[in-house]
């Protein structure tokens, strides 16, 4: 088995403990709680640390071997973990189930900062898919790695909701330091033939700093990469919506349990998008791939909560996780050709930053507008009288209609995207990508 396969094994492990702790706190919090505001709280939380790390982290991978950066990550997410734990025990009775209390919020900033040090290797390993993959088949190996991203994300819904009925979050942070100990174990034995950091390999001159300047400029000297950050920073603020509302729509319909199964079910789609790209590719020019499968996906999300039907939403999800991969693997493909390589952690840093930094608005304000204003609309308000007769009255319509406006928002925005001029540059800087990886990067951007 090649390194790569090897390194795509191990991130698949760690994205299963991860999000299983993640997943599990998420399902646990409102069991116990029954807030929609804490669940989006703790969506918020992800983010907000997501988008404040992305930075430091791709500085981090771009200034380090990546294997070592993976260990380390390994290594504080067993600290973070078992200091979770151990609050866990020593709470007072009932004192974790008290959203205005501190022992719940100071355990809820644990656990996601040991989920969070994990997000390094989303940096680090499309780097190394530069680094280890001839440029041909890059676009395949991407698929490969949405794959086993959106595998590691699926599949733990089932392993988090059979864990929360069974042993809540005790069970949960015990598995997960046994696990994440494994990964560590077998990282160490994988032998990584990577390229040596820029500054050990004749740029010794050059601080180990995040130079988010260099950054920028690197990134504003591919015409149209800005707009494709900035496109996916508009779909991941409407992204924000599902990350605080899709649990609690998915557990108004269906028991915990079923609601883990039915994501390790969906997780399937994962898998068959990551084959038929490794069979197929992207295409010649992924950027278009990326912005027609947006166009499906919020179409999809216009329709999928319209009636209070768990059939209609599987269906909804599925079509969205088959296609989530292609959108992953044409973004990486894209930066991975027109990004130099001793760039790629900084600018992939930089883009999760900035892409991530949207949903958090987004989950903030949606957990509490959701349950104060649109839930009461859609209950006894004039949402409910106007529509609710075909549209369906109750708290989780008005979830629902917060999915059905974000999916006609998300249209709007692709269909301008694809008519853009942004988008004609960076499809023309793509095709261009051989000679631009054959410049020399400006000595004041490195």
């Amino acid at each position: 088995m090649t390194p790569f396969y090897n390194l795509l094994g191990n991130n698949l492990v760690a994205n299963v403990v991860n999000f299983t702790v993640w997943f599990a706190l998420t399902f646990w919090v409102y069991l116990e709680t029954r807030s929609v505001f804490a669940t989006g709280m703790i969506a918020g939380i992800y983010l907000v640390l997501t988008a404040a790390s992305g930075i430091w982290f791709g500085s981090l991978v771009d200034h380090h071997r990546k294997k070592l950066v993976m260990l380390g990550s390994s290594v504080v997410s067993m600290v973070l973990y078992g200091l979770s734990l151990a609050l866990h025990e020593a709470a007072p009775e009932g004192s974790l189930r008290d959203v205005s209390g501190a022992s719940l919020w100071l355990f809820i900033w644990l656990v996601m900062l040991g989920v969070i040090a994990g997000n390094i290797r989303s940096i680090a390993l499309p780097t190394l898919v530069t680094a280890l993959i001839p440029e041909d088949r890059r676009d395949r190996a991407n698929g490969l790695v949405g794959m086993v991203t959106g595998v590691g994300f699926l599949t733990t819904s089932v392993i988090s909701g059979f864990l929360v009925a069974w042993g809540g979050m005790r069970y949960t942070l015990v598995l997960a330091l046994v696990f994440t100990a494994a990964v560590f174990l077998h990282l160490v034995f994988v032998r990584v033939d990577e390229p040596a950091p820029a500054a050990a390999a004749g740029e010794a001159a050059a601080p180990r700093r995040i130079d988010l300047a260099g950054t920028l400029r690197v990134i504003g000297a591919v015409p149209g990469l800005f707009a494709l950050i900035f496109f996916a920073t508009f779909n991941n603020f409407l992204g924000g919506i599902f990350m605080a509302l899709m649990d609690a729509y998915g557990l108004s319909l269906v028991s915990v349990q079923a609601w883990g199964l039915l994501w390790g079910v969906l997780s399937t789609a994962f898998i068959l998008a990551g084959v038929v790209i490794a069979r197929t590719g992207l295409g010649a020019n992924p950027l278009r791939t990326l912005l027609l499968v947006n166009l499906i996906m919020w179409s999809v999300c216009c329709v999928f909560t319209l009636q209070p039907s768990i059939w209609l939403l599987a269906a909804g999800c599925f079509v969205w996780m088959f296609l989530g991969p292609y959108a992953e693997a044409a973004e990486h493909t894209t930066l991975q050709k027109v990004v130099p390589f001793e760039r790629q952690g900084r600018v992939f840093g930089f883009a999760q930053s900035v892409e991530q930094a949207a949903s958090p608005l987004t989950a903030f304000l949606m957990g509490p507008l959701t349950q104060f204003i649109v839930i009461p609309f859609m209950t006894t308000g004039a949402g409910a009288a106007t529509i609710g007769d075909w549209f369906g009255r109750g708290p989780d319509r008005g979830i629902a209609l917060v999915f059905t406006l974000a999916g006609v928002v998300g249209v709007t925005a692709t269909v301008f995207a694809l008519n853009s001029r942004y988008y004609r540059e960076l499809s023309a800087a793509y095709l261009r990508g051989a000679e631009l990886e054959a410049r020399p990067v400006p000595s004041e951007a490195r």
